[in-house]
């Protein structure tokens, strides 16, 4: 499934919630029962700078697609974070680096969020794409 596809069945799913306040809260909550990265991954070289909160963005490489894991200190940034580590995974590198697809403007997430939360999740998109760079 390309990023494209994978975007549209996103907003098909999440777009049934006609409130963006509780599709953002559908995503945090979907992400508290994430197992939260262990303390030996958060380290200097995990962290995404440009965030207020404490980021950490982590990828691997499989059969020539990559996969993102990832965690933050802020349930809210949390929530954003493992949506948009989720959505990239499972990409080949080449389509995440070229892609400008951003489902938490698709899915009118980041409407009510601080300009200062808006840079630190346009900081992540940057290091997915950077890490995605760095494995094509």
């Amino acid at each position: 499934m390309t990023l494209a596809e994978k975007q549209q069945q996103l907003v098909d799913d999440l777009g049934i919630i006609p409130d963006p306040q509780e599709r953002l809260a559908v995503v945090v909550d979907r992400a508290k029962r994430r197992t939260p990265l262990p303390e030996t991954e958060r380290t200097a070289a995990h962290r995404v700078h440009g965030c207020l909160s404490q980021v950490w963005l982590l990828a691997g490489a499989r059969d020539g697609r990559l996969y993102f894991r990832s965690d933050a200190d802020s349930p809210l940034v949390r929530g954003l974070v493992v949506l948009l580590a989720d959505f990239f995974s499972d990409a080949p590198p080449a389509e995440i680096a070229a892609s400008d697809a951003d489902p938490l403007a698709a899915l009118d997430l980041l409407r009510n969020l601080s300009p200062t939360r808006q840079n630190g999740l346009a900081a992540v998109r940057a290091r997915l794409r950077e890490l995605a760079r760095a494995a094509a």
